[in-house]
């Protein structure tokens, strides 16, 4: 299968093009399409990759599933369109950067701005059937991505690694915490944002230790 993804992307991931589970995940989620709808659009599943390469990798921020509402997934985790209602558990991030950083609360939770700074905005999963939450977990997307925090965790360049929920926090046995930063809360989710998301500051602490390792600052 030819896959279109950002080259420096295309060239981490080489190996796992070949193995038999993308094999799998490719005709699987190519009848899901067909059978629709799905989201993101089909030209948006490796949206997160293609607007941030992997050397130019600063932040990385994981989320689980695209938004399974018609119109809302971007292939950016978290994020919408412009045009799109900010999502609960955005406006609640946005209210912690607020809080963390002093800046303004954004208009629109198009998150296009962060991703072009460095910041990896990647969901485990890639796809989601229309109004079906997870229902596309456990194909395959996971291993693809798994790969994608190993191969970061394995480039020298030190990065912040943000993982909010007891699901995301998991993913911290793939990174070498001893190079790169990890930073854990609970989910901004509305039910579980009052437990530990807020107030968590992990905005400026990512911003402190890429200034501290003569990386860019993100401008939140």
């Amino acid at each position: 299968m030819d896959v279109r993804i950002e080259p420096t992307w295309k060239s981490a991931l080489a190996a796992e093009w070949e193995k038999p589970y993308f094999a799998e995940l490719s005709r699987f989620i190519h009848e899901e399409y067909r059978r629709g709808p799905v989201y993101p659009p089909a030209g948006r599943i490796f949206a997160a990759f293609d607007a941030c390469p992997l050397p130019d990798t600063k932040v990385v921020i994981l989320g689980q599933d695209p938004y399974h509402g018609p119109g809302q997934a971007n292939g950016l985790c978290f994020s919408v369109a412009p045009e799109v209602e900010i999502p609960r558990s955005l406006v609640n991030i946005f209210k912690e950067v607020s809080a963390d950083t002093g800046a303004p609360i954004p208009a629109n939770g198009d998150l296009t701005r962060w991703a072009r700074q460095g910041v990896l905005l990647l969901n485990a999963t890639l796809t989601v059937r229309a109004h079906q939450a997870g229902s596309h977990q456990g194909h395959g997307w996971e291993q693809l991505t798994d790969a994608a925090i190993a191969a970061l965790s394995a480039d020298p360049s030190p990065k912040v690694f943000i993982l909010w929920g007891a699901w995301a926090g998991r993913k911290s046995e793939l990174i070498d915490g001893s190079r790169h930063l990890i930073l854990k809360s609970a989910h901004p989710s509305p039910l579980s944002a009052s437990r530990g998301f807020f107030g968590n500051h992990h905005f400026t602490r990512a911003n402190q230790f890429l200034t501290d390792h003569n990386r860019t600052p993100i401008v939140w």
